[in-house]
């Protein structure tokens, strides 16, 4: 029982113990003071740590939105970047997000880089095509081990946010973009460190 219904059956006794509000300092002295109804509880994630000491080692990935030319219209950007080096190994800019546009990049930067059988880790946040079965069989097939952000946790991926927000805080990024052709384009030409066959791949995608 709550410790003000307590109260209330010992004065309807012709008892009396001590106040109400004595009574929850006393359970609280003793930890005995917590929500009664049942809440979910949560398992206790650990901490991604993304270690790599050569390029190929570990990957991050993610998507961000690109402003369209009207209200309400946006392009998505897949990002791939090497954590050991912050290169951009893929990217493509596409009308839409989708598990199956995530895998066609991861298996043709993975081709492109000469990635090898149980070579790789992918980390990536827990976005749709992230965790989406269509990757995740993929990454299985290709033995690249895969990490997750953990839930309700904004700074897990810290290689691709910091990426991307160094991308549009650039003085001529644009406020908005006129069609997936421009976006590409200037993705294409705003990218450091990208080799002109990541270029071709990924504003062909």
């Amino acid at each position: 029982m709550a410790p003000r219904e307590v109260y209330a059956e010992l004065l309807d006794d012709e008892r009396y113990l001590c106040s109400s509000s004595t009574m929850y300092r006393i359970l609280a002295e003793h930890a005995e003071v917590r929500e009664r109804r049942n809440q979910p509880r949560h398992p206790a994630y650990q901490k991604p740590e993304l270690l790599a000491t050569g390029p190929n080692q570990v990957w991050s990935w993610d998507i961000t939105k690109l402003r369209g030319p009207s209200k309400g219209v946006y392009y998505h950007r897949y990002v791939i970047i090497d954590i050991y080096s912050r290169y951009v190994v893929g990217w493509l800019i596409a009308e839409v997000e989708s598990a199956a546009r995530a895998a066609q990049l991861i298996v043709e930067t993975c081709a492109k880089q000469g990635v090898q059988r149980a070579q790789l880790s992918i980390h990536a946040d827990n976005g749709g095509p992230m965790i989406a079965k269509t990757v995740a069989i993929l990454l299985a097939d290709l033995r690249v081990a895969k990490s997750h952000s953990r839930p309700h946790v904004s700074n897990d991926n810290p290689y691709s946010e910091a990426q991307f927000k160094t991308l549009k805080y650039r003085p001529d990024y644009p406020d908005r973009f006129g069609s997936v052709a421009d976006a590409r384009i200037w993705a294409a030409a705003s990218l450091p460190g990208t080799t002109t066959s990541t270029i071709t791949a990924g504003s062909g995608c």
